[in-house]
């Protein structure tokens, strides 16, 4: 069997791989690199030069080409790479008529608990998702941010510290004594806040018993996030912006990290994510995988997370069963009692729809938020 060709196909807001073999087997795989996928998608174009005339099996090998080809890497990089290493999982899966997991040791569990993403730009708001995601037998919420998620075409005007830090704290309290005990809450603070602020607010909802607190700071500085995990009483959930273990490797052996959030379309596919859950299960550190985009990913996703034993909770992104995702795919996997249920199919579980390539490219809008000094803020 050899890949008789690689495509690139730009639908709605995602990237995808298609990767075409001369056996009639096609694997699909898609890339995490979110506002950039035109780069990721001629990072793919070019390396069809490569990949055509190879045998798709030998999944190891290719990584290390392309990854250690042309010596310079990154998000477009990387994200190609995820994409490529799907597929060829899914084609690995499929040749042999058995899901992905099973080419990976087999299944720990028959289901992935997820968690839900809640939205709001009001108190109010938010409090009314958490509600409505319990109402749905979801027993976690997630993307749940007490700083509100307002447009970024909107300046960002915060009052004093002192009113800002008491009005998140409060979102928090109003969200946890909505759906009491019984659901999880996973605060998300996007970067927003610098490390005194991250101190200051979680000592403060740490009562609250959040599952996890996620990138209160920003990744670019490691011993930040170290400052913080060492000032701070809730585990630390970070890592959706690295794209490598060797990055995840200084993470975890600083302590910075209880929550890995590796992103399966951005760290190099399936490979190189469970490259880094074993990394992360000898530190016993749990992973939540990241997940902000389409069906595809959330198929690659369970694969990992039915393989590995230190899975703790899957993202799961909003709009699974609606249009247009719902018309992305042929079947969506599905979801019981607040989990995914693992899938039996072969490959990764899910194909794109027949109409999905007709479906046309919607790229994310480019802009970033300013202060109301007019100064660029993180959100």
């Amino acid at each position: 069997m050899k890949i008789a060709a690689v495509r690139v196909l730009h639908v709605d807001r995602y990237l995808y791989a298609l990767v075409e073999t001369d056996a009639g087997i096609t694997g699909l795989g898609e890339s995490g690199t979110w506002g950039y996928l035109e780069a990721s998608g001629a990072v793919i174009d070019r390396w069809r030069e490569y990949l055509v005339g190879q045998d798709p099996l030998r999944i190891e090998h290719h990584w290390q080409y392309l990854y250690r080809s042309m010596h310079f890497r990154g998000a477009a990089v990387m994200g190609a790479l995820s994409a490529v290493d799907i597929a060829l999982w899914d084609i690995a899966g499929k040749h042999f008529g058995v899901p992905v997991h099973q080419l990976l040791g087999g299944r720990c569990r028959d289901r992935a608990r997820v968690y839900y993403h809640v939205f709001g730009e009001t108190r109010d708001e938010l409090v009314r998702a958490c509600i409505a995601a319990k109402e749905r037998g979801f027993t976690a919420v997630g993307h749940l941010s007490p700083f509100y998620d307002e447009p970024r075409e909107r300046p960002y005007a915060p009052a004093s510290h002192a009113a800002k830090m008491a009005d998140a704290i409060e979102t928090v309290a109003h969200c946890r004594a909505a759906v009491g005990n019984e659901v999880d809450l996973c605060i998300e603070i996007h970067r927003r806040l610098t490390p005194a602020e991250a101190v200051v607010f979680a000592g403060a909802i740490q009562g609250y018993h959040p599952m996890f607190y996620e990138d209160p700071v920003t990744p670019d500085n490691l011993d930040e996030m170290v400052e913080v995990a060492r000032r701070v009483n809730i585990p630390i959930a970070t890592g959706e912006r690295l794209h490598t273990i060797w990055e995840f490797q200084a993470l975890l052996q600083r302590g910075a990290v209880q929550y890995a959030r590796v992103d399966v379309c951005m760290v190099g596919g399936i490979t190189h994510a469970r490259k880094i859950a074993a990394l992360a299960e000898a530190f016993h550190v749990q992973v939540v995988p990241h997940n902000p985009l389409s069906p595809v990913s959330t198929a690659a996703c369970v694969q990992l997370a039915a393989s590995i034993p230190n899975f703790a909770i899957q993202e799961l992104p909003t709009g699974e069963d609606e249009s247009p995702k719902r018309d992305i795919v042929t079947q969506p996997l599905t979801v019981r009692s607040g989990s995914l249920l693992v899938p039996d199919g072969p490959g990764i579980g899910i194909e794109l729809a027949p109409g999905a390539e007709r479906i046309p490219p919607r790229p994310r809008p480019f802009v970033t938020r300013l202060h109301e000094d007019g100064s660029v803020v993180d959100d």
